[in-house]
């Protein structure tokens, strides 16, 4: 199994030439949605999906246009989390946000840009390899990261801002707004591994509790972490009356929670067929992260 660093090298080497390949995009619309592509990150969920599918045995090469969409989509709701009308941040991955170097409205198409080039890249990915695995591949992460996913995650997050923090809405929004968008790499690196029905579901459960313990540490890290090392601002969940785990359950709870999600992802991997190590020892780092 490769490491983290092997994976991440993957992805960081393909991410400009899978955007450029998609033809001629206006040049301030390609450099715009670069810009914040290219602003480094853990690129978790690529990883996790070269990770996954190579854990069933797949083939990364066949993998990596999908992991690049991935991260693409990844990207587009980060930028657009950060405008004015959404959380209003200044600083992402250690740098002014989109916004505020190319304006509102080039920010949102830098957004749009991204996510139109996700699809595009997996459906031209899909089509290439001529069987059904790329199909449902592109299909899990699409809709993980649309309306009944991510985007669902975020409206509840958008509209409950200011309200009365209930268990229940900060569960909902931990599920999809981040949940989703890590489960998705697990689902999509299975099925285009040629993962089993159980399989597929074993992975699902292990991306859904690695994406709550990740928000819950996130959450955390608003309160106790510091800006530098996360690369955006700190302390606003508070300040802007956010939904969030430690609101809800204080800041022991949340901790604890975490790690007993974290025990509940390992636990899902004991099932699997190949080596599972990579993905036992990321969920376990997930409580140890400072950025």
């Amino acid at each position: 199994m490769r490491t983290y660093a092997e994976y991440l090298r993957i992805v960081e080497d393909a991410l400009s030439g899978q955007l450029a390949s998609l033809g001629e995009i206006p040049a301030l619309l390609y450099e715009a949605m670069n810009y914040s592509l290219s602003a480094g990150g853990k690129r978790l969920r690529p990883v996790l999906l070269l990770a996954a599918c190579e854990t069933l045995g797949g083939d990364v090469s066949e993998a990596l246009p999908f992991a690049c969409a991935l991260e693409m989509i990844h990207t587009y709701s980060l930028i657009h989390d950060d405008l004015p009308a959404m959380d209003n941040d200044d600083l992402r991955r250690g740098r002014p946000t989109s916004h505020k170097v190319y304006g509102e409205g080039m920010a949102i198409l830098a957004g749009d840009g991204l996510l139109s080039a996700a699809a595009e890249l997996m459906l031209r990915a899909a089509v290439a390899m001529g069987d059904l695995r790329g199909v449902r591949a592109a299909e899990a992460i699409m809709r993980r990261a649309g309306v009944t996913g991510m985007v669902a995650g975020q409206v509840m997050d958008v509209t409950g801002e200011g309200s009365e923090p209930t268990p229940d809405k900060v569960d909902y929004i931990h599920r999809h707004k981040t949940a989703d968008l890590l489960t998705a790499p697990i689902e999509a690196g299975f099925l285009l591994a040629g993962a089993d029905e159980g399989q597929v579901a074993l992975g699902c459960e292990y991306g859904l509790r690695l994406g709550l313990a990740f928000q819950m540490v996130d959450d955390l890290l608003d309160v106790e972490g510091e800006t530098a090392l996360l690369g955006k601002t700190t302390g606003k969940d508070a300040a802007v009356g956010k939904l969030t785990w430690v609101a809800v359950h204080g800041i022991d709870k949340t901790r604890t929670d975490a790690a007993e999600q974290v025990r509940l992802a390992i636990a899902a991997l004991k099932n699997l067929p190949g080596e599972t190590n990579f993905l036992k020892t990321l969920a376990q780092s997930t409580l140890d992260r400072v950025q």
